[in-house]
């Protein structure tokens, strides 16, 4: 027996980071595979209640798939109107920013005792290279990668939502071995993820609101780029929403001429960052978001190493379905227990 359980653990450590070596170079597939899973869990009970109203599934996939592709269309328009005001910019405004941010890096410069010869720009000395790092293919690479990346995650999607792939039966055929187990453990997830999923989107969609209303009131530049900004970064837990509050003020350094009010726009930006983020978020999501700080940090660096920024973004969700998993089966409870927060962790032990 101890010769049986020394070959398991040996296999365990060797399988697991072959397992994650996989997921990183077939991102191409992992990712939208996983993205669709997400988005199918959201659309599901859609598609039960139209059916329980005596709606066809055909019709009702073909509702919800013009709803995914209104909300596509919505996003594609928003992205064109923030292009627009930033192209409409005069050159007045550039000048300006150049000679602001001129301005502090020379007294930065000064500061620090640092003698470094400019040319005629200061900021091209900082930031030129000996290669071009931006030219037009690699514009078309990106874009094409996007485009194809959106074209796999709405296929996976539709395949889910038609059931030619049960999640449900996969998990009884490959983790639980029981019908009632799997159909409790997937309508759990699906809870779980689905609420996660809708209050995030309704905080960010309100934090990217209040970050546009925020520079129509200060008359900074580009709102509805930056409220953009602030509801697609904010999806990346934690860390976005400290990005998103930088990158505006920052900017905003460059036309909001009198510290006071300067300070006054970071504290507004910073407090509907704080009131949606680490106040109202928390309420809305109650018990489902039973997950410790350090796993989160932990889940966020390693997920983006793995698969970049689409993996920051579902690094939480994923954790809540692995959460979820090692919470049935009595081997991997403990960490389960690890990686709940401290009222979780103390009513499982209660429970005991």
């Amino acid at each position: 027996m101890r010769d049986l359980r020394t070959t398991n653990i040996l296999l365990l450590v060797i399988a697991v980071p072959v397992i994650f070596y996989l997921l990183k170079i077939l991102s191409f597939i992992f990712i939208p595979l996983f993205a669709s899973m997400f988005l199918a869990l959201v659309f599901l009970p859609i598609m039960r209640w139209l059916q329980k109203r005596g709606v066809h599934k055909a019709l009702s996939l073909t509702i919800v798939i013009g709803i995914i592709i209104g909300s596509i269309y919505i996003g594609v328009e928003l992205i064109k109107l923030s292009s627009k005001e930033i192209t409409q910019t005069d050159e007045v405004f550039f000048t300006k920013a150049n000679d602001k941010i001129t301005a502090t890096i020379l007294s930065v410069e000064d500061f620090f005792g640092m003698s470094k010869e400019h040319g005629n720009n200061v900021l091209m000395d900082y930031f030129k290279t000996n290669k071009s790092s931006f030219n037009v293919g690699k514009i078309l690479g990106f874009a094409n990668r996007t485009i194809t990346m959106i074209l796999m995650i709405l296929f996976f999607t539709v395949l889910l939502l038609a059931g030619s792939i049960n999640l449900q039966v996969v998990m009884k055929d490959i983790l639980f071995k029981q019908e009632f187990t799997s159909v409790k453990t997937f309508l759990k997830i699906e809870n779980d993820i689905l609420k996660f999923l809708v209050v995030k989107f309704a905080m960010s969609l309100l934090t990217g609101v209040g970050f546009t209303i925020a520079c129509i009131s200060f008359d900074v530049s580009f709102p509805i780029f930056w409220g953009i900004l602030a509801f697609a970064i904010n999806f990346v837990q934690m860390v976005g929403s400290v990005i998103a509050v930088i990158l505006i003020t920052l900017f905003a350094f460059v036309e909001i001429e009198n510290p006071g009010m300067l300070f006054l726009f970071f504290a507004v930006v910073g407090g509907i960052e704080l009131l949606f983020g680490a106040i109202l978020e928390p309420v809305f999501m109650g018990k489902t978001f039973s997950i410790n700080v350090i796993t989160i940090l932990v889940m966020l660096m390693f997920w983006g190493y793995i698969w970049g920024i689409p993996g920051m973004i579902m690094s939480i969700p994923i954790t809540v379905l692995l959460k979820i998993i090692m919470e049935r089966f009595p081997r991997t409870q403990k960490i389960a227990k690890l990686m709940a927060g401290p009222e979780k962790t103390f009513a499982m032990n209660y429970k005991k």
